[in-house]
């Protein structure tokens, strides 16, 4: 099988990953619940883990890192726990409906008002429109790194620029950057970023969380067991503390974290250019071909993603044809972008998505474009 649903999870991992996972099934117990071997080996791996994260995305403090069971609960618990009662939120057309139904939500449940960036039938956004629809009202902007669908970036220091000059946050949704590429919250004025492990981080699924900026205070909306201060009635209010209810995914975190090594053994710019040069290679191989329409804004940089439909034939049927025929793996249809689609024209046949990993090879490319331009005719 050539594997190119990257996008969705990385089927391939670094072997030291599963590796740490089996040793951490072996010898870890319970982070925090207990002054035994096991238990302190688990809360050593967790606070390492809180420091490699730290230092790969540039958060300030390792103990803002917030570990989640995915980029989704990351998102749910930001947006869920900054966002009041008579807030305004500013989002895009490109997101997930791990950003886009949190939204619908808080404003059918808690009165929450959300605005959106349109996107245009290419699928850009026009900053201007972050201006234009940021209010008073505005706590926060949340917005894709890159889309799911196309690929494209965002340029977040410049979303942020705009958000802090008006007195709102920047939540950033990096499930389609963490790892392939640097992703800085300083440098780039992120206050609150969400990742997942299982992408471009390489890691186990069930992995991933948010690092917060010092002085973001996000309520807890998930309260339980954290082995510290039991005799308190509410959610103790330290971070990480206060976000992490309950046993820990310990076993993943400790892959998570074997994956974070070798990503920075390999280099991210390694990563990043071998990515992208896969990424044009294919799209020269199917842009222009006749009955082939090809999604997104080629010109500059992205992400490893190219969406695509042959003439009107269904995503499904098309991906289905690459998976048995061929044994090429896709993603196809509406790929939990819902706005970005109907923004496009392709709500009812949704697209096919490729999507590259440093994992790939040319040889595996050009098979898969060659794949496409025998289905185009």
């Amino acid at each position: 099988m050539i594997y190119l649903d990257n996008a969705a999870t990385t089927l391939q991992k670094p072997p030291q990953v599963g590796e740490a996972v089996f040793h951490a099934l072996q010898t870890l117990g319970n982070s925090a619940r207990g002054a035994h071997a096991g238990a302190l080996d688990a809360a050593r791996a967790i606070y390492g883990a809180r420091v490699r994260l730290a230092r790969f995305f540039g958060c300030a403090r390792p103990d803002h890192v917030v570990f989640t069971s995915n980029v989704t609960e990351a998102l749910n618990l930001a947006l869920c726990g900054l966002l009041r009662e008579g807030d305004h939120a500013v989002s895009t057309d490109l997101e997930h409906n791990s950003v886009l139904r949190p939204l619908y939500r808080l404003a059918a449940e808690n009165g929450v008002a959300v605005d959106f960036v349109p996107a245009d039938r290419q699928g850009r956004v026009d900053y201007d429109d972050f201006e234009r629809l940021i209010r008073p009202d505005t706590r926060l902007v949340v917005c894709t790194h890159a889309s799911n669908l196309t690929g494209d970036l965002v340029d977040l220091a410049r979303v942020s620029a705009i958000a802090h000059a008006r007195g709102a946050l920047l939540v950033a949704d990096a499930a389609q950057t963490a790892g392939t590429r640097a992703v800085d919250m300083e440098a780039l004025g992120i206050d609150v970023l969400c990742f997942t492990g299982h992408k471009g981080l390489m890691g186990p699924q069930g992995t991933g969380g948010l690092c917060i900026r010092e002085g973001v205070e996000i309520a807890p909306r998930k309260v339980g067991g954290t082995g510290v201060q039991t005799y308190s009635r509410t959610q103790p209010e330290q971070y990480p503390t206060r976000l992490e209810a309950g046993t820990l995914n310990g076993h993943g975190i400790a892959g998570l974290s074997a994956a974070l090594d070798y990503l920075n053994e390999v280099g991210l710019d390694a990563i990043h250019e071998k990515e992208l040069a896969l990424t044009r290679r294919f799209y020269e191989g199917v842009r222009g071909v006749d009955g082939v329409t090809v999604y997104g804004d080629f010109s500059g940089d992205r992400a490893a993603i190219v969406s695509l439909n042959l003439r009107e034939r269904d995503s499904g049927e098309v991906a289905d044809t690459l998976s048995e025929e061929y044994g090429i793996a896709t993603r196809a249809g509406a790929h939990c972008a819902p706005r970005l689609h109907e923004a496009l024209g392709t709500k009812e046949r949704g697209a096919v998505r490729f999507s590259f990993s440093w994992f790939n090879t040319e040889a595996e490319i050009d098979a898969a474009a060659a794949a496409v331009r025998e289905l185009a005719r």
